[in-house]
């Protein structure tokens, strides 16, 4: 159950309204977690800037990015925002398979070596502790460079922020990204 109430879309000052409207256009919906942090405009501007900043132009390929986060939320324990991620891996082209296919990464034929290293980082850097070791840096070296290895660990830091926030107001998840992860449900 939400903790506290979305606000309207037509309630929101201008620019908060038209950042908003940014992320419906991106995602395909309007996130449930925007109209709760609209409450705070400041709050929502800073997050627009972190989201297009790490998934902007980069090095590394969205489509990981969004898996990254997947898995990173997983490990949080947070099913909003690894519903949002799997729905933003299909919309980047992840097949389903793959997606349904995070938590077995290591012996899952659907994934390369860096797309593992990268995820098996995600999975440790979400859980709290912080499980991440200098074992899983070289492990990730071996397929990226530092500046992509940035990248990574950005997705990783935002989801954590977003983790926090929709675990503790139980945002309630949008039918959109429901449907990347119903298969999973049982």
């Amino acid at each position: 159950m939400t903790r506290l109430s979305p606000l309207r879309l037509e309630d929101l000052d201008p620019e908060t309204q038209n950042m908003i409207e940014n992320a419906k256009d991106l995602m395909g919906f309007v996130p449930n977690d925007a109209l709760v942090m609209a409450r705070h405009p400041s709050l929502t501007k800073a997050m627009w800037g972190l989201v297009a900043a790490v998934y902007g132009p980069g090095q590394v390929d969205n489509g990981l990015k969004r898996l990254v986060g997947e898995a990173a939320s997983k490990a949080a324990g947070c099913f909003y925002c690894s519903a949002h991620a799997a729905h933003g891996a299909r919309e980047q082209g992840v097949s389903q398979e793959k997606i349904d296919a995070v938590w077995s990464f290591e012996d899952s034929p659907l994934f390369s070596d860096a797309e593992r290293a990268a995820i098996n980082l995600a999975m440790k850097a979400g859980r709290v502790p912080n499980e991440t070791e200098d074992a899983d840096f070289d492990r990730l070296r071996a397929h990226f460079s530092e500046d992509e290895i940035t990248e990574i660990v950005a997705v990783i830091a935002m989801f954590g922020f977003l983790n926090r926030w929709n675990t503790t107001l139980g945002t309630a998840l949008e039918p959109v990204p429901l449907s990347s992860v119903k298969g999973l449900l049982g």
